[in-house]
């Protein structure tokens, strides 16, 4: 395509795991892109997540985008270097008991009915499955389909990808308004652009004021290597109530084996705290839970604590499409603790909308007008 130098088809702002994979997506789609990261590729809620890849159920419209996405890391799984530790360990959910147990049930036959391999494990299966975890559970729920990764190395790897396609890479580029042609950096410096992608998580709002997305804070923990000490990604049901909760501070089982042999322990949430200091009291609470489940954690060496801020919508679902108000303005952003799972999905869908093609699922559930409100 015959542009100006660095007048760009569409500048994507921040290249965490979202912002890399729209630039690949928009780049083999034979625009010409600009990457804008203010710090590293790959930092930010990237570098500080999980990178569990799962198909959730909380509704249709989470599901949906979940397992679209999970197609699409199955595809790019098999192109993958060794450094992005991608690992197709399976999830099991665990049930503590019976109530939990129905839960199980429930979650079952909603992955069944939709064509989700998924599998009911009784006490002693879950013990044979997992014989670190404590002895007394009621059972579980495997979904083998799920996978967990390293995302900063997938980001790098998306954003090389788009480099070779033509894409521009500027680094340590802090955008810091939107201008009707392109950005105004924070150095006062301009970059020219059709279209502006905002994939920069909790600090969308930055740029876009009035943007409906809060900070939910989170500890992670991560070991020393002992390999076969876990061998899925683990989660209480006891999970998708802290998840749900809005406003009180809360803590879950989950705890993710690591290609490495390592072991990432979460999970906390503290709505609406942007702080990125550990605080050792949720930490020790978050701990506390996960030895609940698995007694020897303690008997592991902890190499590492760190938090990350997920970007949180009031309904649970990201912002994916035009911004209003703000002409030929594309937001990415609101995945919560899902940016890594739907990463993909959320670029094929944000570009099908740039160039007008049709989309795998509906995007309409994800527009950014539902729940958008600029300040006067």
């Amino acid at each position: 395509m015959n542009m100006q130098p660095h007048v760009f088809d569409a500048l994507v702002i921040g290249a965490g795991i979202v912002g890399a994979a729209c630039a690949d997506e928009l780049a083999r789609s034979g625009l010409y892109v600009g990457i804008c990261e203010a710090d590293t590729i790959g930092g930010g809620a990237t570098a500080s997540g999980m990178g569990h890849l799962t198909v959730m159920d909380d509704s249709e419209e989470q599901f949906a985008l979940t397992h679209y996405s999970q197609s699409l890391w199955n595809i790019l799984a098999d192109e993958l270097r060794p450094e992005a530790e991608f690992l197709r360990c399976g999830t099991l959910w665990i049930a503590a008991d019976a109530e939990e147990m129905a839960e199980v049930n429930r979650k079952y036959r909603f992955y069944n009915a939709r064509g989700v391999a998924a599998s009911i494990l009784d006490g002693k299966q879950l013990a044979e499955a997992e014989p670190n975890l404590r002895d007394g559970l009621a059972g579980g729920l495997l979904v083998p389909g799920d996978s967990v990764c390293y995302p900063p190395s997938v980001a790098s790897y998306l954003v090389t990808k788009a480099i070779r396609q033509g894409a521009v890479l500027l680094e340590f580029a802090s955008a810091a308004e939107i201008l009707p042609s392109g950005v105004r950096l924070q150095d006062g410096s301009t970059i020219a652009s059709k279209l502006i992608v905002i994939a920069t998580g909790t600090w969308a709002g930055r740029l876009i004021p009035g943007l409906a997305i809060k900070p939910r804070k989170g500890h992670l923990v991560i070991t020393d290597r002992y390999p076969g000490f876990v061998r899925h990604q683990l989660i209480e049901l006891g999970y998708l109530r802290s998840a749900h909760a809005v406003a009180a501070d809360s803590v879950a089982f989950n705890v993710q084996p690591r290609a490495t042999g390592q072991i990432l322990i979460g999970s906390s949430r503290q709505f609406g705290d942007s702080d990125p200091a550990v605080e050792q009291a949720i930490l020790t609470q978050m701990l506390r839970r996960a030895v609940e489940y698995i007694p020897g954690l303690p008997q592991l060496s902890a190499i590492r604590v760190w938090t990350g801020l997920r970007a949180a919508t009031p309904d649970k679902l990201p912002l994916i499409g035009p911004c209003p108000n703000y002409p030929n303005v594309y937001l990415a952003t609101g995945h919560e603790g899902l940016g890594i799972s739907t990463s993909l999905a959320t670029a094929r869908l944000i570009v099908d909308q740039i160039l007008n093609r049709p989309s795998e699922i509906p995007f309409r559930p994800y527009l950014p007008e539902r729940n958008y409100a600029l300040h006067a």
